[in-house]
């Protein structure tokens, strides 16, 4: 992917240490936390301090770019992506609600810690609407 035109269409100045942190961020195989990024980029020889790594991780995260993860410990960073959705069912109207799938947190969590990476998950919700639970009372 090019960064630089990515930026431009998001409306973000382009910037060598901007296209430093996504190119670390996309090569990476889990989440990084600011401090694996800022020694990423001591490693390429990229002159960033600690400072600007949070300031342009937290810009990036405003403009839908990458998503923080906060579970146990220092917050880790991964490329926002497309994901799924599951469903919730009524119980009693059997009426549907889609919502964003919650564990994509979780499996960034368990690939930073132990680097196992979940091929697939399952998760079934079942409850009783709003609307239902009036009409009971």
């Amino acid at each position: 992917m090019s960064w630089e035109i990515y930026l431009k269409e998001k409306g973000m100045r382009v910037t060598a240490g901007r296209i430093s942190i996504l190119n670390i961020i996309e090569s990476s195989d889990k989440g990084l936390s600011a401090e694996n990024i800022y020694y990423q980029c001591k490693k390429h020889n990229e002159n960033l301090n600690l400072s600007t790594i949070y300031r342009t991780l937290e810009l990036l995260e405003e403009k839908d770019i990458i998503k923080k993860i906060n579970i146990d410990g220092p917050a880790i960073y991964v490329l926002k992506k497309e994901s799924h959705k599951h469903t919730l069912k009524c119980d009693v109207c059997n009426k549907c609600v889609e919502i964003p799938c919650p564990m994509e947190e979780i499996e960034e969590a368990i690939k930073a810690k132990v680097g196992f990476s979940l091929t697939e998950h399952k998760l079934e919700l079942n409850g009783v609407c709003d609307e239902c639970k009036k009409l009971k009372q």
